[in-house]
């Protein structure tokens, strides 16, 4: 036979279904747990109380709210709030100090004594483990007796599926801030790439990017100055996505500036390398190609910081020149004199290509590696093309190449060609 409920118990109980409802109207998540711990504390008259949440992905247990302590994070496998975690059943412990699962370290920091304790698993409608809830110091100067563990334990039921859902809605929030504030990084970036090709002399120039994730470590640029020169960046930062999107965004602004202030190419290329390594953390840098092409005289003025191999098609021998790198990535050692390599000289029919890691180390299900002869073959068969189109062509030969294996790399191409 069940016995009766005492007249407080059962008026405990109400209680418990009239805070439900209160917590049925809580969505943020750090107020509710508030509310939970002052329930708590009020229906079992604790003097303090913790609501120590379950982090499934590390199995740590750790505290969003407790009343006169710091937050703290912990396995899930130790000390009693562990155990009522891993067994999901009550623990009534009468006196802390004689129980050795108990940690006094908490009391010798805050000079608070635990007399006794409460933990009671909350687990949600699907048998899942939300945390425990443990209150501290039945008042005045008593313990926790069955009828507390039974009120604790019809509380934490309810509070176990308000906590869900919250959890579930602060997740939900969180996701959609991050893809709000992705979605403005992605427009940014965009808009730092040129919307249309500039216009040279005697040239035609192309140029396209594919990020592998919202936001890319990959840029590049191409604007003429006031003596109708072309300058020509292309970059690729360490790694992909937001971080590395602000540091070649950074890098394109400087280039930017740096034009508009009359710098020549060798100044700029070291005021931007010194500014990366005054800004970028040691394990941090870019690659970048940062050229400037005279349509009078049909050279490129180059450094190659890091970023290689070049590639010139001599339209003359129908050959591909591989061009290394000329000096290491900007952003690793400062207030360095580059030498510039000889310029190149792009005759008639050349093409001048400058392409990211993304399209060579493109690799299929197999692993094989897209690579350099295969870009050289794409260019070689079709240096008549349009550049647009030609950006086009290599664009398709590396998805044809990859057969649905997915881009685990930013993907860059730039081709400028000396018209006949």
């Amino acid at each position: 036979m069940h016995s009766r409920l005492t007249g407080t118990e059962e008026n405990a109980l109400l209680r418990v279904l009239e805070i439900t409802r209160q917590l049925g109207g809580s969505f943020e998540l750090h107020e509710l747990l508030g509310q939970v711990v002052e329930a708590a504390l009020d229906l079992l008259s604790a003097d303090r109380g913790t609501v120590f949440l379950y982090d499934c992905d590390t199995d740590e247990l750790y505290s969003s709210v407790a009343t006169g302590e710091q937050q703290i994070r912990f396995s899930a496998k130790r000390g009693i709030a562990g155990e009522c975690a891993q067994t999901q059943e009550v623990i009534n412990v009468p006196d802390c100090y004689a129980d050795p699962r108990f940690n006094p370290e908490v009391d010798r920091k805050t000079g608070y004594r635990t007399r006794c304790l409460l933990s009671i698993p909350m687990v949600d409608y699907d048998g899942a483990l939300v945390g425990v809830l443990q209150v501290l110091n039945k008042m005045p100067e008593g313990i926790f007796g069955e009828s507390d563990e039974q009120i604790a334990m019809a509380l934490a039921a309810q509070c176990a599926v308000a906590i869900k859902r919250a959890v579930l809605i602060e997740e939900h929030l969180i996701k959609e801030k991050l893809e709000r504030d992705l979605a403005l990084a992605r427009e940014i970036q965009a808009g730092a790439l040129p919307s249309e090709m500039p216009e040279v002399a005697g040239y035609d120039v192309a140029g396209w990017s594919l990020s592998a994730d919202e936001t890319g470590g990959d840029i590049y640029d191409l604007f003429n100055d006031d003596k109708g020169r072309l300058t020509v960046l292309m970059g690729d930062a360490t790694g992909h996505g937001v971080g590395p999107a602000l540091s070649v965004t950074q890098v394109h602004a400087m280039v930017r500036v740096c034009k508009r202030l009359g710098a020549d190419l060798g100044p700029m290329f070291t005021h931007i390398n010194n500014q990366l390594c005054d800004d970028l953390p040691a394990n941090r840098f870019v690659t970048a190609f940062l050229g400037v092409l005279d349509p009078t005289t049909h050279t490129v003025r180059y450094h190659a910081g890091g970023q290689g191999p070049l590639l010139v098609y001599r339209a003359a021998t129908g050959a591909c020149e591989w061009l290394d790198a000329s000096t290491f990535p900007m952003g690793i050692v400062a207030d360095v004199d580059f030498d510039e390599p000889n310029p190149i000289r792009l005759r008639p029919g050349d093409v001048l290509g400058l392409i990211s890691d993304g399209i060579y180390e493109y690799a299929d299900h197999s692993g094989e590696q897209f690579g350099e002869d295969r870009v050289g073959e794409v260019i070689a068969e079709n240096h008549n093309a349009d550049m647009a189109d030609l950006v086009t062509i290599l664009r398709h030969a590396v998805e044809v190449f990859a057969q649905g294996a997915p881009q685990n790399d930013d993907m860059t191409i730039v081709f400028l060609r000396r018209q006949a």
